[in-house]
Order: structure tokens, then C-alpha cells, then sequence
């Protein structure tokens, strides 16, 4: 198949970038090797700041007197902590997917080199 624009990695540059192109259009497609999204989505940024969500909602319950509330016996659930992390981040994964198609954006699962001469 050939392509007036192939991304390599569908992080937070790839995917903006190649719904751009196609919005211009431009036929893209996008080389990812894992999750559309990329690291930043899938395992770094998007999950980490649903961690440390949950680690400020456990802190005003732990501290909710202060505001007038009561919320004795607050526990942690760190399966569950995880599982809103993971959920938050596949959500956003599916999004990215969404978008994908909805601008006929071909995804290829794998690796992609680039090569002299533009290829």
C-alpha cells in the first residue's frame, strides 16, 4: 500500500500529527509497535496521574475533619487504585483508536525504519 505520510509511534506527537495529515489529506498511516497512544497514555503520564488522583482523594478522606466531614475508617485499595489507573489509561487508548478510524488513519502493528530516499 502506499502513503503520502507514515508515522513511526502513535504517542502524543504521532497521533496528532497523523490525524492532522489526514484532515489535510493527506493518506496516513501510523507504524505503532504497542497500544495506540504510546508510552505517555499507555504507562506513563495518563496512568501515573491517575495514581496520584487516587493518592489525594485517600489524603482529604484521611484528613476530612478538617473540612467538617467525617469518613472514619478510610482503607486503600491499591487492586483497585491499579485497576482505575489501568481502566483510565485503556479508556484513553480506545480514543485514540476511535480517532484513528474516524479520519481513516490506517494503523500497522509493528516496527518502522526510515530508510534513504524517503522510504
Amino acid at each position: 500500500m502506499n502513503y503520502d505520510i507514515i508515522v513511526l509511534g502513535s504517542g502524543p506527537g504521532g497521533y496528532v500529527t497523523a490525524i492532522r495529515a489526514s484532515q489535510l489529506g493527506f493518506k496516513v498511516a501510523v507504524i505503532e509497535k504497542e497500544s495506540l497512544g504510546g508510552i505517555c497514555l499507555n504507562w506513563g503520564c495518563i496512568p501515573t496521574k491517575a495514581l496520584l488522583k487516587s493518592a489525594q482523594v485517600f489524603e482529604y478522606l484521611n484528613h476530612a475533619k478538617e473540612y467538617g466531614l467525617s469518613a472514619d475508617n478510610v482503607k486503600a485499595d491499591f487492586t483497585g487504585v491499579v485497576k482505575r489507573s489501568r481502566d483510565v489509561a485503556d479508556g484513553m487508548s480506545k480514543g485514540v483508536q476511535f480517532l484513528m478510524k474516524k479520519n481513516k488513519i490506517e494503523v500497522i502493528n509493528g516496527f518502522g525504519t526510515v530508510k534513504p530516499g524517503k522510504k
